[in-house]
């Protein structure tokens, strides 16, 4: 983790080398004031040099270039003293060059146009940035908190963890934390992008320590910077200001802006090579004189009108406007992205693999079917499972306690319980060594193997897409329990949106059997399933995946899923809000746990990788052009025009990303928001 963080440290560095916002008299807008007066002095240089007469019209052209060439020179010296040559270095060269021959309208129309295209890229900047910030403008700034008998109000930066804060109605939630009294519902749409209000309830018992915050379930977990619905709520603050799910995400969003995605890097390495290059040709036609039968004023004048048409201005700005704007609109929609790489990558790839329990479904599975052993009793097989499933903290010990203690009858209590990784757990009942586990965990390694009929019913119940648990008490198979995770409803519709939007291969990775796999894929149209995958396994087969595919995605939840996302290309953790493991371990955290986001944020990558694509043939294209028609006798002031042209052309062009709409995401968030009015939710 330290190599990344130092990445972002170094590239944020770099970020802020060539921040685009200026101070002056004027505040931020100073810049675009100055442009605009270069403008109006140039204009008013024109009409007295055509009205008028030459001389009076050369004070308006200094004024011209005194404003449109300030921060201009100011940057083009930092870069200097940095050692660089940068594009600021070759547009002074050129009005300078363009004075120096008398043609003070073209110098100063070159100084007024890119002072005016750098301040517009600025706004442009600044206004995906702002986006972002406005996030950490969220939360609120003070918060009500129980004192005693009374309540006092302090600063949120104030809150430690334990206070209990008063969140009145309509109001923000000051803090990530737990409702301990009263009910209400919470729109969570600034923090997940849900559109939906969620339901909150007190948890049940008093929260101890901060863990507490990651172990409460989502009905009782609530976030900075949420609005609180009718109700009166008493939230037990679980995290300080600072580190709040609200605050890393601004963080990591804000350490995203500096990171470099393939096709900056791509686009740096040439401005490196080209703008020396540039200097050194220009450099040589000003001497174009000696071999050619000219005048010394009409070789420096093509030679300004090359270093005009060769400064790759629009090249600068049309990558990182692009990818600021991309993830900037991402934040809003509830999707953090963590840098141009992921945004670029998750843009271009073919192939998604997917966990399976809580990603692809419900993540809450029922237990279907108990098959006691012939001449077994089907209560006393569950008061065995349930006494061990009780202190199993597996997601399907759950399913089996729930559903199984009322038909167990009588409860029976175990201890000495402990998991074995990847196939089961074990302890002690009553002085009995019980065994609950897979069907592969019985092979006779340890123990008596699972007798051929009772392999035969567990198979059965594997073909018909269920999980299976089989149950041995010393040396006796009391039966097998059959489970099912029913798959999200929306998961068959998304998979076919990611179809339509360019994704052919959908993989599900999971731990269950390979008919369970094959019963789930078949049900939500998946490509392809693995199943019987330890988490090494998982990790084997994303890098097999990527070996095949170039690119792969990797959906999970971020926690038991670390290593395979982490070997993804693009690791994406879903329902991530409050998870610190998701936030620190994902290249993309869907913030809700929904998963209609992922099409979302397939569909923005993708347009962010079109966007990208058009600014670098608009940039390219003008330079490749422009060069030999300077060559060739292009004017200074025609060049130019095309020059800043294109510059503008892609910044609006990046600038799309931010009302960038998926329609069907849109849809599909309306359609649920209806249906849980309709039951009763005030959505």
């Amino acid at each position: 983790m330290s190599d990344k963080h130092d990445d972002h440290d170094g590239a944020a560095k770099d970020a802020g080398e060539h921040d685009h916002a200026h101070g002056g008299l004027f505040g931020e807008r100073t810049e675009l004031i100055f442009a605009i007066l270069s403008a109006v002095s140039l204009a008013a240089g024109w009409l007295i040099e055509t009205n008028w007469a030459e001389g009076p019209a050369i004070a308006a052209y200094v004024a011209s270039y005194f404003f449109g060439g300030f921060f201009t020179v100011r940057e083009a010296l930092e870069n200097i003293r940095r050692g660089k040559f940068e594009i600021d270095t070759l547009m002074i060269a050129a009005a300078a060059g363009a004075a120096l021959l008398g043609h003070w309208s073209e110098g100063s129309l070159l100084l007024a146009l890119f002072s005016l295209g750098h301040a517009l890229e600025g706004y442009a900047m600044g206004r995906a940035k702002r986006a972002i910030e406005a996030l950490g403008k969220l939360a609120p700034k003070f918060a009500t908190v129980r004192r005693g008998e009374g309540t006092e109000q302090v600063a949120v930066e104030a809150l430690k963890v334990g206070d209990v804060a008063i969140v009145k109605p309509n109001e923000r939630l000051p803090a990530d934390g737990i409702v301990i009294a009263g009910e209400s519902s919470v729109d969570q749409s600034p923090v997940t992008g849900e559109s939906v209000p969620v339901d909150k309830r007190p948890l049940g018992s008093q929260p101890e320590g901060a863990e507490a915050f990651a172990k409460a379930g989502p009905d009782s977990k609530v976030f900075a910077g949420t609005i609180n619905g009718p109700g009166v709520m008493d939230v037990w603050v679980a995290r300080p200001a600072q580190e709040t799910t609200l605050a890393r995400v601004v963080k990591m969003v804000a350490e995203a802006q500096a990171q470099r995605s393939p096709t900056q890097q791509f686009t740096d390495r040439i401005e490196r090579i080209f703008v020396p290059s540039v200097l050194i040709g220009v450099v040589v036609l000003m001497f174009a004189w000696v071999v050619l039968d000219e005048t010394f004023n009409q070789s420096f004048y093509r030679a300004m009108a090359v270093l005009v048409a060769a400064s790759p201005c629009a090249l600068a700005i049309s990558v990182p406007s692009a990818i600021l704007s991309g993830i900037a609109r991402a934040g809003r929609g509830g999707v953090l992205v963590k840098g141009g790489g992921p945004l670029e990558n998750l843009g271009t790839l073919k192939a998604i693999a997917f966990d399976k329990t809580g990603t692809l479904t419900e993540g809450k599975p029922r237990m279907t079917d108990v098959v006691p052993a012939d001449g077994g009793d089907e209560a006393e097989l569950l008061r065995y499972a349930v006494a061990i499933e009780e202190l199993s903290d597996h997601p399907l010990a759950a399913a089996v306690v729930r559903d199984g203690r009322e038909r167990a009858g009588a409860a029976l209590k175990a201890d000495g319980v402990e998991g074995i990784t990847g196939k089961g757990v074990k302890g002690r009942v009553n002085g009995h060594q019980v065994w609950i586990g897979k069907p592969g965990m019985f092979d006779g390694s340890d123990g008596p193997a699972m007798p051929d009929k009772m392999r035969e019913k567990a198979q059965s119940l594997e073909q018909a897409g269920r999980t299976v648990m089989v149950v041995r008490r010393d040396a006796d198979y009391l039966g097998a329990l059959g489970l099912m995770d029913t798959p999200r409803p929306e998961a068959r519709e998304v998979l076919a949106r990611l179809k339509e939007i360019g994704i052919q291969r959908m993989i599900m990775l999971t731990g269950d059997n390979q008919s369970v796999a094959d019963a789930i894929a078949k049900d939500v149209g998946l490509t392809d399933a693995k199943g019987g995958l330890m988490p090494e396994d998982k990790v084997t087969a994303i890098s097999a995946l990527v070996k095949e595919e170039g690119k792969v995605a990797m959906l999970g939840d971020g926690v038991n899923d670390a290593p395979a996302l982490a070997n993804a290309t693009v690791g994406v953790a879903m329902g991530a809000a409050g998870s610190d493991v998701a936030l620190e371990t994902a290249d993309v955290a869907l913030m809700a746990d929904d998963l209609t986001n992922l099409p979302f944020a397939v569909g923005l990558s993708r347009k962010t990788s079109a966007i990208i694509k058009q600014n670098l043939v608009v940039s390219l294209g003008v330079v490749a052009v422009l060069i030999p028609s300077t060559l060739f006798g292009l004017q200074i002031g025609t060049a130019i025009i095309f020059h800043e042209g294109s510059t503008l052309i892609v910044v609006a062009n990046a600038l799309r990303l931010l009302a960038h709409n998926d329609r069907w995401s849109s849809q599909k968030r309306s359609k649920a928001a209806t249906r849980t009015a309709d039951a009763g939710h005030p959505a």
